[in-house]
């Protein structure tokens, strides 16, 4: 068995994620593995499970979240879903 990273639990069906960096952290469920890894957007505080946003270092939910903080730099991104090309 092996303990989760975030909340202490000793499961059987704990599972591993490896990052780019070469960390190795251990989970009991998802929910742990995002409470943990996933970053939070800068302006709602929402865990960003989607591919969210990155300006200038700063994460994002969403285009929206950003051009809420600063409109200069929310000005140069898109939300990708639903848009068309052109």
């Amino acid at each position: 068995m092996a303990i989760c990273d975030t909340c202490g639990n000793d499961y059987w069906m704990a599972f591993e994620v490896r990052t780019v960096s070469g960390q190795v952290h251990t989970f009991d469920c998802f929910e742990c593995a995002a409470t943990k890894l996933a970053p939070v957007c800068e302006h709602c505080s929402c865990r960003i499970l989607g591919h969210g946003v990155e300006v200038e270092g700063r994460f994002y939910c969403c285009a929206h979240c950003a051009r809420s903080v600063d409109d200069r730099l929310g000005a140069r991104i898109r939300d990708a879903v639903g848009a068309h090309p052109g």
